[in-house]
């Protein structure tokens, strides 16, 4: 008998949380509720309440007072997130922005709304830029000119 495997779309809530614990388990080899919950900023009641969303919809294994683990399904949601958040900083740090709390903000506020394509796009001009330092050079320095010109304050950027 095949086997009846359901395909389910993970909320931009559940992306954030999937993200976090694939960051966490590869940095630390574990992901805690509390370590969950303090990266988020939320409560670990609110962290217990979406990993077990999580884990009924076979994204994660989780024990209560054992911990999780990625399921095989849950792993490639979160690298795919993870490789997703990493190329949007790669693209924000390319156009000159720096400033992490402006940069985290503006990839919480897009990270959830790109298509795949777009995303591909947007990772190939990063890679187009670090193979041509020199016309990297050049869109700073026109960057810097039009900052200037419009008044802008290059340096906090």
């Amino acid at each position: 008998m095949a086997e009846n495997k359901r395909t389910v779309v993970p909320t931009a809530t559940a992306e954030d949380y999937l993200e976090r614990i694939y960051a966490l388990i590869k940095e630390k080899g574990y992901a805690r509720v509390s370590d969950i919950a303090e990266a988020l900023r939320v409560s670990p009641s609110t962290v217990t309440r979406m990993v077990q969303k999580l884990d009924e919809q076979e994204l994660l294994h989780y024990e209560r007072y054992r911990g999780l683990s990625l399921t095989e399904e849950g792993e490639r949601v979160g690298r795919s997130i993870h490789k997703r958040h990493k190329a949007l900083e790669d693209f924000l740090d390319l156009l000159g922005i720096h400033d992490k709390e402006t940069v985290e903000q503006d990839i919480e506020g897009i990270e959830h709304h790109l298509s795949p394509k777009t995303l591909l796009r947007l990772t190939q001009l990063v890679e187009f830029f670090e193979q041509n330092p020199d016309l990297h050079d050049r869109y700073v320095a026109f960057r810097k000119a039009m900052d200037e010109a419009e008044g802008e304050d290059t340096e906090s950027v």
